[in-house]
């Protein structure tokens, strides 16, 4: 557990090293509050759901931000050689580099609490559905995140783990979506449905927590830390 913060520690740290980070969170929440604000004068509520029904849209090009440089740079850098001959298990580097990334993600969300402050002094939301709502945000996000990962980990070019990375995020959102579903067999409807990113998202928004919401990002999450260690493992011997 030492090696995985360690190296969560270094890596949070080198996001604040270069303007890169703060480049990041003032485009992430000059968006946001536009998006927001946006929404607000023209459906005139003080709510919180538009807030979070534009979230996925944010993140899909957000997090793949966020994840590129994890792997990819320390391949382009030949660092990554090195980190690996050190006597650290490559499952304590995939859990440190995810928890650095998912920290930043916790970052840019807390600065976003503008935006229930001033919901809060316009209307009487309902704080319950808004804590709902930025739970399935970091569930989302950090599923993105475990999705950049491993497309980082698949180049040496950032850009090309940035495309990679939103076309497996849009990919996995999309199955799930109104849109595509028709498109599909009646039989073959609830699976696509399951299978959506989005379509999990939508019930928290509306402030309702199911188990099987929570399991399904664990398990993406977990998948795809697996896919990055098998990756980095058959990487380390080549």
């Amino acid at each position: 557990m030492r090696n995985v913060i360690a190296i969560a520690r270094k890596e949070f740290k080198s996001y604040f090293d270069s303007p890169i980070a703060y480049i990041f969170i003032t485009a992430f929440l000059l968006l946001v509050n536009f998006l927001y604000l946006w929404t607000f004068f023209v459906a005139g509520q003080a709510d919180m759901r538009p807030f979070f029904g534009f979230m996925p849209f944010v993140f899909l090009f957000l997090v793949p931000s966020i994840s590129m440089r994890l792997w990819a740079e320390e391949r382009k850098m030949g660092t990554l050689e090195i980190l690996l001959t050190l006597p650290i298990r490559e499952v304590d580097v995939v859990l440190g580099k995810f928890l650095a990334s998912f920290l930043f993600l916790v970052v840019m969300l807390l600065m976003t609490f503008n935006v229930p402050l001033l919901v809060g002094f316009l209307g009487d939301p309902d704080w319950g559905t808004v804590i709902c709502g930025y739970l399935g945000c970091l569930l989302l996000g950090s599923s993105y995140l475990a999705i950049g990962l491993f497309a980082s980990a698949l180049s040496e070019n950032q850009i090309v783990a940035f495309i990679l990375a939103i076309a497996i995020c849009t990919g996995m959102l999309i199955v799930g979506e109104a849109f595509f579903l028709i498109l599909v067999p009646d039989f073959l409807v609830p699976l696509f449905e399951y299978l959506g990113l989005g379509s999990h998202f939508e019930s928290m928004g509306r402030g309702v927590v199911d188990t099987r919401d929570v399991l399904y990002y664990l398990s993406i999450i977990g998948a795809f830390l697996y896919l990055n260690i098998n990756t980095v493992e058959h990487r380390s011997w080549v």
